[in-house]
């Protein structure tokens, strides 16, 4: 998208894969290695790449997640050349020193140590772990504190041989650049990255029944997780859904959920729930918390509800509130160069087409009554929807599973936070 009147340019490059190409027991080295892509490259050490990226007021930032590696950057256009010269080190000339990765190392296993107190991370690692055994969406992107501590600078290299490939690159540019210049700049950027990599994992289906698995860990107030089956997001029964996830539980201080365990009943102080769309599952989650005493009442709650829309839908009153809040705040999306980037490389990675920015709130408008009961009836498992709890909940029906334990949490969007926060390429859409 070329808008030349601010001379900067946002570039997303987004390479499929991710952590879920991390080889048998390295897992955690896709995460650790782009996490050090930006200590030294070339004849530049950390300090010095660090200087040379402020020097050209450039910004780069590298993420791994569970589908890719997304690469950000933002260059002002009289510094582009040499920001991409940068940024092709960084991707193609890496320097892996041994102390740049033996200190992010120490950040991941210190991420790792925290997160494996917090219940709500907890909550959602144990509940991937369940759904999905031996896949890699049934463990943390972060690895654990072993497998972290036993990667190598070899790892290292392998894990940026098998995932910056130009093969599997998507990319979204917006700000002062034309297509030409577009493409001799990546050219230059991703020219010399290996064409190909290893096999993509396979689709897979969550292997949860319904029911509740209790972690024991002492803490006042008890974390849960809660989810089902989703929905694949070329589905025509898609947009549906989505607007019924608002309708439930993703409309904030309007949705069901939130008015009927917080607001009457004064259970938690917050509850909600997304559809979560992965390269090779759909989800559909929510998480609350609440005191030990009454996260048996909130649980109970949630089930009785999704019982009830399943069954009867929702009310009139509700779409059109709901049809109105979402194509309402869709345009305030669009409100930066490096958003509509990441909005733009979103809809590429999952097939979606240019005008749909024109034709997406139409969708939403063309949802009717019937499509919701139909979608409610045919989508909702109140039978399957499996909790997770975190804590010393009293008062849980619905047959606890033993107390397990678990491994250490992601550095990384985790199905946990994946309630309150999709991966990028999630949240662009619908």
């Amino acid at each position: 998208m070329e808008e030349h009147s601010i001379p900067f340019t946002a570039l997303e490059i987004w390479f499929r894969g991710g952590s879920n190409l991390d080889r048998e027991g390295k897992r955690g080295a896709v995460n650790l290695m782009t996490a050090t892509l930006e200590e030294g490259s070339g004849d530049l050490d950390a300090r010095q790449f660090q200087a040379a990226r402020e020097g050209l007021a450039a910004s780069f930032d590298f993420e791994a997640y569970d589908d890719a590696v997304a690469v950000s950057a933002t260059m002002l256009t009289e510094n582009r050349d040499a920001a991409v010269d940068l940024l092709r080190q960084a991707l193609v000339e890496p320097r892996f020193d041994q102390d740049a990765i033996d200190r992010v190392r120490g950040q991941v296993l210190s991420i790792i140590a925290s997160d494996a107190q917090d219940p709500s991370t907890i909550a959602g690692d144990t509940w991937m772990a369940e759904a999905f055994p031996g896949h890699p969406y049934g463990s943390s992107i972060n690895g654990t504190a072993e497998s972290v501590q036993g990667l190598t600078r070899e790892d290292i290299l392998q894990a940026r041989q098998d995932t910056l490939v130009k093969g599997r690159v998507y990319v979204a540019a917006v700000g002062d650049i034309t297509p030409d210049e577009l493409g001799k700049l990546l050219d230059t950027l991703l020219g010399d990255l290996p064409q190909d990599g290893p096999a993509l994992p396979s689709e897979v289906a969550p292997k949860l029944d319904g029911g509740t698995t209790v972690v024991d860990y002492p803490t006042p107030q008890a974390s849960a997780l809660f989810g089902q089956r989703g929905l694949r997001r070329d589905d025509p029964d898609y947009f549906a859904a989505y607007v019924l996830n608002h309708i439930l539980g993703g409309g904030g201080f309007e949705s069901r959920l939130m008015d009927e365990v917080r607001e009457k009943r004064g259970l938690t102080y917050g509850i909600g729930t997304v559809l979560v769309d992965k390269d090779y599952t759909d989800l559909w989650l929510g998480s609350v918390a609440s005191d030990n005493r009454t996260i048996g009442q909130a649980i109970d709650l949630v089930r009785e509800i999704w019982a009830d829309v399943a069954a009867n839908g929702v009310t009139e009153e509700e779409l059109q509130a709901a049809k109105t809040y979402i194509t309402g705040e869709y345009p305030l999306r669009f409100d930066g160069n490096a958003e509509i980037a990441g909005i733009l490389v979103g809809m590429q990675m999952i097939g979606l087409p240019p005008e749909y920015v024109v034709n997406r709130n139409s969708y939403i408008e063309a949802v009717t009554m019937d499509d919701i009961k139909r979608v409610a009836s045919e989508l909702m498992d109140p039978d399957h929807l499996h909790v997770v709890v975190v804590g010393q909940p009293e008062g849980l029906d619905g047959g606890a599973a033993p107390a397990v334990a678990t491994d250490a949490a992601a550095a990384t969007p985790s199905a946990g936070a994946a309630v309150a926060a999709p991966e990028p390429a999630e949240a662009a859409t619908p």
